[in-house]
Formats: C-alpha cells, structure tokens, sequence
C-alpha cells in the first residue's frame, strides 16, 4: 500500500513547487517536442503548430484561473492574497472549461492560419495523449481526482493536509490509485497513435482513434473514481465525464468513417479506391492501344 504521496516536490524559500504542476508542465513540455516530431509526419508547419498549443494552452489555464475569480469574487475582494493560491485548486469543471477554451482557441488559430484541421488533429493526437499521462501522474500525487476506497495491495493513502486542501482528498484512507490507471491508458494510447501515424488510411483517422481511445480510457477509469463533484445523470448511473467519454466515443466514430472520394460509403477506401484507380488507368491504356493500332 502507497502511503508516501507528497502533493509538493519541494519548497523555494516560502513558495512551494506543487507536484500536480511540475509534472503537468514536464508532461506540456514533452507534449510540445513530440508534436513537433508529429507535424513532421503528417505533413503540416511545425511551426504553426507549436503556436497552436502555445495559444490553445495559455486559454486553458486562463480561463480556469478567470473561472475561479469568478466564482470566488467575493471571498477574493476580502482576502486579495487568496489569488496566489488558485493555482493549487483542482476541480472537475476546472479542467471541463479549460478543455474547451483550449479546443476553441486551437481550432480558431488554425482556422486563421488555414492549416488543415484534420491533418493538424492527427499531428497533435499522440503529443496529447501523451500531455494527459504526466497531468494524471501530477493528479496522483497532488490527490487530485481521487479513487474510490479499496483494500487493495497497490491502493494509495492521503496524508498530507494540503491533499485535503488543494482537492478534497480524504486521509487517511486507501483509495484506488485511478489517476495512476488513467495515466498507463493515455500512455498507451500515445505509443498506439505515435506508430500508426505514419500508416493512417485518411486524413483525420488519428484523431478520431484518439477520441475513440480517450473515450474509453475516460470511461473505465471513472469507474473507479470519486463521483464528488463530478455530476451525476440517470440516477447516478453516470457522471459528467463519462457523459462526455460517450459523446467522445460516437465522434471518433463519424471522424472515422470514409468522408469524402471515390469508395464513399465502402470499408477499406483506400485500397479500393487504389484499384479503381489501377483499373481506370489499364483501361485507358487498352483504348489507347487501339487507337493507335485502328489509325496505324
């Protein structure tokens, strides 16, 4: 059983280095380098695209700091000096509404700089799988999105006051190390995306396998979570994320279904469309051959 969860890595004088934070920002910074690797391969302006996950990352955090302001102004206006510590402060609908700043402004930048938006989802599926494995290690050791409770061998235990501070993490008692769970899904999922890239059938079959994935790795992971703040839909047979993990689940299926060309409709577009191709090509070849040998 884990006991020795430290939600801080260390101290500078009085300003704390929280663990969740430190690994999230390792984990943006690997994100970031692979998705340079990633642009690579798909095709699109490295460049661009390391813009893209600056601007769509500067909108997540802000509007989950702005979110807090918010929602806190009135406690803010008495006590100002609380605004240092919104950093710390975890929640559900935090991630919720920076995962939407972060969606909206990415894909309004690509827009503006006219890169292809399926292309550049392949481009950054791995690298974000990759992101949401470190952010969920931080989560693990921050207390952050915390399991359920079990007597299992690996099971984590809380101790630290600032766990219970920071994300409501109960001491004390062994819970189901889901953050941990989360992250081995995510990694995986990034090593699967990084490999088939290279070999994706069309545009944008990267990204609906991320969505895909990620649906299900939300799914069965909230399975083992805490449902405190997290929602709760059809009598509690379902929380917010897995609402979202389904929604995930049947979008990666429309991405992934042929959108466009000569095979529309048909499995496999590809190679059918290649032998189309081949066929139409043979064939004008024959009637060719025939007009020569007809006019000499």
């Amino acid at each position: 059983m884990l006991t020795q969860v430290h939600p801080v890595f260390f101290h500078i004088g009085a300003i704390l280095i929280p663990s969740y934070g430190a690994l999230s920002a390792l984990g943006v910074l690997l994100a970031l380098f692979l998705a340079q690797r990633t642009a690579r391969i798909a095709g699109v302006n490295a460049g661009q695209v390391w813009n893209l996950c600056v601007v769509a990352l500067f909108a997540a955090l802000l509007s989950q700091r702005l979110l807090l302001v918010l929602v806190n102004w009135s406690e803010l206006r008495r006590h100002p000096e609380w605004m240092l510590g919104l950093a710390m402060i975890h929640h559900p609908l935090l991630a919720a509404a920076g995962a939407l700043a972060g969606v909206g402004s990415a894909a309004a930048y690509a827009r503006w700089q006219r890169m292809p938006l399926a292309t550049t989802a392949d481009a950054l599926a791995a690298p974000l799988a990759l992101g949401l494995a470190f952010e969920q290690l931080g989560a693990l050791l921050a207390g952050s999105g915390y399991g359920t409770e079990t007597q299992a061998r690996w099971a984590v235990t809380y101790t630290n006051p600032l766990a219970a501070r920071w994300s409501g993490t109960p001491l004390g008692i062994p819970l189901h190390p889901v953050q941990a769970y989360a992250a081995l899904a995510f990694l995986t999922l990034s090593i699967v995306l990084l490999v088939g890239l290279p070999a994706r059938r069309q545009q944008g079959d990267v990204a609906g396998l991320w969505l895909l994935g990620a649906g299900v790795a939300i799914y069965m992971t909230e399975l083992w979570r805490d449902p405190e703040g997290r929602g709760a839909l059809l009598g509690g047979a379902l929380d917010g994320p897995q609402v979202a993990a389904i929604l995930f689940v049947l979008a990666g299926a429309l991405v992934l279904r042929e959108r466009s060309g000569p095979g529309k409709g048909r499995a496999f577009p590809l190679f059918r469309q290649e032998k189309g191709e081949r066929m139409g090509h043979g064939a004008l070849e024959g009637r060719r051959e025939k007009e020569e040998a007809a006019n000499g």
